[in-house]
């Protein structure tokens, strides 16, 4: 078709991978899938497009060096010592039993020895790079389950490069004469000298190099690229496998202050040249033996999409974690990986398999993937469905997640605030500053831990969990706050509240108009929109200093706007009253509602959201903003000027039942404005004198503090 030309086979590879990404993109299913596809079309078994396989593998090589390179490059160890223990015990032991349970399945489906052990290896490595794309995507990465989860597939990648350097020992000594044990000790004498040349640069040469090239990020990519492959290509001198110098490549380079920003200048390349070692591979597959290797694949992908989650959920459950983490984590392994296929196409080189049992890994591939990644992306409504009978797999003091919680069960809670990510920690912070007693829930260990070192309750749930609010004290809270902004997630919480029984306050954050409204429909009582909050506030702000401010200024002194909180000590005092003069500080002006006062004077009252205009010397405006902001809770507290909102029922045996409004002179009598009545599922917001009270009303009342309080000294009426 193509005439054996390759720029011109090439260019064809790369219009049908198109078409099948975008083919690929509206199933929601991963690149590598679609590439195999791909592979499958313009093999000889379809379009036969593809005739210069040398150059199609050749670039497939380099796409897997690279591969192995990034690996390397981004190796975390320290993640499997944050996520403690966890990620070994579930790595080693996912790779160990499933490794087994696949050899033997392999052995009773009468495969060879050596076609099993192949087998049984490949059933066991998850592809890291599919997880953490679906986890970001579904925003899951900094979760408990999602760091365990990043943490034993890291342990995985570690077996499979093993695996790899056992797979070149083992192929290289069975190949040559002589003794088997000597070959296999000169390989292990070589590999131990390949990584000491790589300590060696590691600390002599490796730092002052990257720091040299750093000045030129054309120059470092070019150098990362070549180093990768330049020790791939040392590697597979020396006897051991091109990716196993990739590998060393990457580890060499993982400790230098540039390994992310390489890392994020190659993967684009990475993903580019993957495209062709999974097209070529779905391009060598024989389709006359795949036909054979039907039933076997699909007793290994039911393994694969249903022993291994399950493995791991027992595991996770033995350590003292919840059914639910165990459960999300689990699915993270209910497919194989690149590394899958990897060795697969290492031992038909080798000649260790043949492409039966290729083309049965391939299947086994294509199934796993394809299935896990909807059991991934719908992983809540899946666990909703299977949460009773998983209770099996939960310890009935799951302490490892236990442990984490800190709540006192006699501690006050006003605020239950989900989510202490960047807006919620600041919402946090204020609420403490009044005051408040908050309980913040996270599913971000890492968040939760710095808030515990803080003195902070803290619990660890996730908002989309129903199970989580059985540990929630729903009945102490006031107010639940919901700071996570997704429309899915807040109409999940504000439906789990009610379903048990919540009665209190919820707030929401919502990010356009559009979720405010079905915010408000679902009955959150406080929909808070940052974005447009913040966007309004600059803008007042902006305006202001575009009317008030001169064009040039070029004066020894500075100019700086501060916004009176509420809360803040000075609410309420004159500007006389204000600790400003002392550092030389004057207030030129004040803007209040959209009014600008210009040289106000000193006995000019200053209240919450007012914007001061200030000048002076710069090192007296430093501390200003703070000096005005001040909380004075114990001020705050006792301010006799202050108002409240209260709610006031009305007893059975009350004296004012069934006396009207103007009858009882409510508002001379009690010193507060009756707002609103809720009877039974009636809410009155239009009040008539002549309206009478009956027992079990609930009145909205508001007052200055001191009759607020002395009403509800008397309540119930």
């Amino acid at each position: 078709m193509t005439d054996a030309n390759p720029f011109v086979e090439i260019a064809v590879l790369l219009g049908v991978a198109t078409l099948t990404g975008m083919v690929g993109q509206k199933l929601r299913q991963p690149l590598i899938i679609m590439f195999l596809a791909a592979g499958i079309l313009a093999g000889p078994s379809a379009l036969g497009i593809i005739h210069s396989y040398e150059q199609i593998e050749l670039l497939a090589h380099i796409g897997i060096s690279l591969l192995l390179f990034i690996v390397g490059l981004k190796l975390d160890l320290n993640l499997i010592r944050t996520t403690g223990p966890v990620a070994l015990a579930t790595g080693l032991g996912q790779i160990l039993f499933t490794s087994l349970i696949g050899f033997a399945i392999a052995i009773a489906l009468d495969m060879s020895y050596i076609s099993a052990a192949y087998v049984s290896v490949a059933l066991t490595f998850s592809s890291t790079i599919i997880i953490v794309k679906l986890l970001s995507d579904k925003k899951e990465i900094d979760s408990l389950h999602g760091q365990i989860a990043i943490g034993f597939l890291i342990v995985q990648d570690i077996a499979a490069i093993l695996a790899l350097i056992g797979l070149t020992t083992f192929g290289s000594s069975v190949t040559e004469e002589g003794p088997v044990y000597l070959s296999a000790l000169i390989i292990i004498a070589k590999g131990l000298g390949l990584v000491g040349i790589v300590a060696l640069l590691i600390k002599y040469v490796i730092p002052y190099l990257v720091k040299r090239l750093a000045h030129s990020l054309e120059l470092l990519t070019l150098f990362a690229i070549a180093w990768a492959v330049f020790f791939g290509a040392g590697s597979e001198w020396l006897g051991f496998s091109k990716e196993v110098g990739a590998f060393l490549a990457g580890i060499s380079l993982a400790s230098t202050a540039y390994r992310d920003l390489i890392g994020a200048r190659l993967t684009s390349l990475r993903d580019f040249l993957l495209l062709f070692f999974f097209v070529d591979l779905g391009a060598r597959l024989d389709w006359s033996s795949v036909g054979s290797q039907l039933g076997a694949s699909l007793i290994f992908s039911l393994f694969v999409l249903i022993g291994n989650p399950l493995i791991v959920l027992v595991i996770m459950g033995l350590m003292g974690y919840r059914r639910r983490t165990g459960f999300l984590a689990g699915l993270t392994v209910a497919q194989i990986s690149e590394f899958s296929l990897i060795v697969a196409a290492l031992g038909l080189s080798i000649g260790h398999i043949k492409a039966e049992t290729v083309g049965l890994i391939t299947l086994v591939g294509v199934v796993t993937i394809f299935i896990s990644t909807y059991m991934i992306l719908y992983s809540g409504q899946l666990y909703r469905i299977l949460s009773t009978p998983l209770k099996i797999f939960e310890r009935r003091n799951p302490y490892r997640e236990a442990a984490i919680d800190t709540l006192k069960p006699t501690e006050p809670i006003d605020v239950i605030l989900m989510g202490l990510g960047n807006y919620g920690s600041g919402l946090t912070e204020y609420l403490l500053q009044r005051n408040k007693a908050v309980l913040g829930v996270d599913f971000d260990p890492g968040a939760l831990d710095r808030w515990r070192k803080r003195g902070l309750p803290v619990l660890y749930g996730d908002m989309t969990d129903p199970d989580m609010h059985e540990h929630l004290p729903l009945n102490k809270a006031q107010w639940v706050i919901s700071s996570v902004r997704s429309e899915e997630i807040n109409l999940a919480l504000i439906h789990n509240l009610r379903t048990r029984g919540y009665d209190g306050k919820v707030g929401l954050t919502a990010t356009d108009k559009e979720e405010v409204r079905k915010f408000e429909k679902a009955g959150a009582h406080l929909v808070f929109c940052p974005f447009k909050d913040a966007a309004e506030q600059a803008a007042d702000t902006l305006a202001y200093a575009i009317e008030f401010l001169p064009k040039n200024i070029d004066w020894p002194i500075s100019f700086l706007e501060v916004r009176i909180r509420s809360g803040a000590s000075v609410a309420g005092l004159t500007l006389s009253d204000l600790p400003l003069s002392a550092a030389g500080i004057s207030v030129l002006g004040v803007s209040r509602g959209g009014r600008v006062y210009y040289e106000p004077e000193p006995g000019f009252r200053i209240f919450p959201a007012d914007i001061l205009l200030l000048t002076g010397p710069p090192h007296g405006l430093k501390d200003a903003d703070s000096m005005l902001n001040q909380i004075d809770m114990q001020k705050s507290v006792e301010n006799t000027d202050r108002f409240e909102i209260a709610e006031i029922r009305v007893s059975d045996d009350s004296k004012i039942s069934g006396r009207s409004l103007a009858d009882l002179r409510f508002r001379q009598t009690y010193g507060v404005t009756l707002v609103g009545i809720r009877r039974d599922n009636e809410q009155i917001t239009s009040i008539n004198p002549a309206e009478r009270l009956v027992a079990g009303d609930c009145l909205i009342v508001i007052g200055k503090a001191p009759a607020i309080r002395d009403l509800k000294d008397h309540a119930p009426l």
